[in-house]
């Protein structure tokens, strides 16, 4: 009898091992979160249609001590500055994604939603952009802000704002903005055609004030060292503006300026291992090998294939199919891992541009050729499901690293409007340290889930500590979870196709 009921105990954790693979993850309900978690992130004036109820109006003086309207934009993180550089690096990710997979986004119900996030911040770089050689870089100050655990609604820190002109250039902030408008004005080509105007407009006076005040915007602003200083420099921000441009313009001149400049700014020079707000030449040179399938783009063919020998290497690196020593490391669970603070950025960039290489290895025919051998689109679509598979629970600690998603999260993700009861519940000023105080250390978890979140995630040896002010691993940022958007869609499309077969299926039929 005992023996009998051992058995059906084992047969039900099969039976329900089995139902959990077939099922897979709802990449339709990650999408739908992803996208809500920019509504928490706003500055500004809410809009009518807001969902994220827990949030009100905040920052609504921005730039005023300046003469300038910078209401509005993004909060990057669990803090109230606004950066400008990461800022605009998840607009182009939230922009590419709908590039590339709008038709995935619409079938899922979010494409709306898609190009609210993108506005949001669109609108704010309109602003911020006040003369063709003025852009505010960031509105509030990291140090002052860190001294204070606050809702946005309360805040008392100072939002004094910094900016670069032809005498304080930034030539990586204003490329990097340059190509968030230009990847939004092919967003907005169809559905407002007079705003994406308006985008192209200023990407392309944003280009020209880049190229010719060149600099880093971390020397000429001290602000902004501390906290997102531009380590790879402004080349690869040059080249990647250039490139959406080109994209949105079809100008040769645009093209021009990434075939002659590919050497001289390291284009095809860097091989890189890691795509982020700060380094952008992975995601350059996959865009650029994109052109390459066009049959116009021939004469610039030799140029093209020096940018996709690096992508490959990229690629490789991901796949670990370098040598050793150029490969990313992975944890024991199958995460890469870049580094200790906020992995998760390369994570969800990583996953994104497989998931794009694939489709581009897909309608050309051809393969990745790698140290370890030859890799075609089923493997790199294989290796990002992994990513975003361990992003979503099929991990060692069984949990979801996507606040919101599954039943099992972080509870205690390291974000001040989060973990303090909302302000629309209580009106009751809180002060600075108030909140350190009262809300910060408690056990208990957040009052407010940040649903949509991509939080740092765990150590090199999958472990995660979900605590308050352990920030490495339980802070999220907005351009963690922008390159999600994009492959949540994908895979919810490829989930919708094969229903009815098992999980593992879901790639094999790609």
């Amino acid at each position: 009898m005992e023996g009998k009921m051992q058995c059906r105990v084992i047969l039900c954790f099969f039976i329900i091992f089995f139902s959990i693979l077939v099922q897979g993850f709802d990449y339709g309900d990650a999408l739908t979160k992803s996208l809500l978690y920019f509504e928490s992130q706003r500055s500004g004036r809410l809009p009518y249609n807001q969902r994220v109820t827990w949030r009100d109006h905040s920052g609504l003086t921005d730039g005023l001590e300046q003469g300038a309207d910078l209401v509005g934009g993004y909060y990057d993180a669990g803090d109230h500055v606004k950066f400008g550089l990461p800022m605009a690096f998840t607009v182009t990710m939230l922009s590419w994604s709908v590039i590339e997979y709008g038709e995935q986004i619409a079938e899922a119900g979010e494409y709306n939603h898609a190009l609210e996030a993108i506005k949001w911040g669109t609108d704010y770089f309109i602003k911020a952009h006040t003369h063709p050689n003025v852009l505010w870089a960031e509105v509030g100050d990291g140090d002052t802000d860190h001294y204070c655990w606050q809702r946005p609604e309360d805040m008392t820190t100072s939002r004094q704002a910094y900016k670069i002109d032809t005498e304080n250039p930034g030539s990586d902030l204003a490329g990097e903005t340059a190509a968030a408008m230009a990847a939004a004005s092919i967003v907005f080509r169809e559905s407002n055609p007079h705003y994406s105007h308006l985008l192209l407009h200023h990407a392309q006076q944003l280009f020209e004030f880049a190229d010719k005040y060149r600099g880093k915007y971390d020397t000429s602003l001290d602000a902004v060292k501390s906290y997102y200083a531009s380590v790879s420099g402004y080349k690869d921000e040059l080249l990647w503006a250039a490139l959406w441009l080109y994209k949105a313009t079809e100008k040769e001149d645009y093209l021009n300026y990434v075939v002659t400049n590919a050497h001289s700014f390291g284009g095809v020079g860097w091989a890189i291992t890691e795509f982020s707000w700060d380094v952008k030449y992975a995601g350059l040179q996959i865009l650029a090998t994109k052109l390459l399938i066009d049959e116009k783009h021939k004469r610039h063919s030799r140029i093209l294939e020096e940018y996709r020998r690096k992508a490959e290497h990229y690629i490789c690196s991901c796949l670990n199919k370098n040598n050793n020593s150029n490969n990313i490391a992975r944890t024991p669970g199958g995460l890469i891992y870049i580094r200790q603070w906020n992995n998760m950025q390369y994570v969800s960039t990583a996953a994104f541009l497989n998931t794009v290489y694939s489709d581009y290895l897909r309608k050309s025919g051809h393969t990745v050729n790698c140290q370890g051998g030859p890799m075609g689109a089923h493997e790199l679509l294989t290796f990002a499901k992994s990513q975003v598979d361990y992003i979503l629970g099929s991990n060692p600690m069984k949990m979801s690293y996507l606040v919101g998603f599954g039943p099992n999260y972080p509870s205690k993700v390291h974000h001040r409007g989060a973990s303090i009861v909302s302000y629309r519940e209580n009106k009751a000023f809180i002060g600075c340290t108030q909140g350190y105080d009262n809300w910060y250390g408690r056990q208990g978890p957040n009052p407010n889930d940040l649903v949509g979140a991509l939080v740092g995630g765990p150590d090199y040896e999958d472990n995660f500590r979900d605590e308050r002010g352990n920030y490495m691993q339980t802070e999220a940022c907005t351009y963690n979870t922008a390159p999600l958007v994009g492959v949540f869609a994908k895979l919810h499309q490829l989930e919708g196709k094969n229903m009815n077969k098992n999980n593992q299926a879901l790639i094999s039929s790609y």
